[in-house]
């Protein structure tokens, strides 16, 4: 079966309200696999390139602005169709679109604080990856459980 990378960034308010642990054990419960993973500060210049698409709509300062009042959680996770997994998982943007059973459905309170960043497309997981983390930062690797939860047949 053919695995699928995606970029994942549990926002500074995800952090502040102690959920990181809780939204990682979500996506390994569902059966990704965390490729890689790192605690950080973001600078403006990763925000605003990480926010390009947006720099001409008036939201834009306020997404740099937050993303960078604290340390975000970045992550790859792998699996099959993992880009549809993880935005199915994540849920509406808005919160109170969100459904339940969705990260944002059970945890989201705003919007512009909607805890959660993930990739939206093939094309763009791969720029956003390039973007956050080093090729030495992505590690491939077996894992035991894999002949438990992915299957050869699509």
């Amino acid at each position: 079966m053919t695995s699928q990378r995606t970029l994942v960034l549990i926002k500074p308010d995800g952090v502040q309200r102690l959920l990181a642990g809780r939204i990682l054990s979500r996506f390994e419960d569902r059966g990704l696999k965390i490729a890689a993973m790192k605690l950080m500060p973001v600078s403006k210049q990763l925000a605003e390139t990480h926010y390009a698409v947006h720099s001409a709509r008036p939201f834009f300062a306020g997404l740099v602005q937050f993303i960078t009042s604290g340390p975000v959680v970045a992550l790859v996770l792998e699996g099959p169709n993992a880009i549809a997994v993880v935005r199915s998982m994540v849920g509406a943007t808005k919160p109170h679109e969100a459904a339940p059973g969705t990260i944002r459905g059970d945890f989201g309170l705003e919007t512009a604080k909607n805890l959660i960043h993930a990739s939206d497309a093939p094309e763009t997981a791969v720029a956003e990856i390039a973007l956050w983390f080093t090729p030495a930062e992505l590690v491939d690797y077996s894992r035991g459980v894999d002949d438990w939860i992915l299957s050869d047949e699509e």
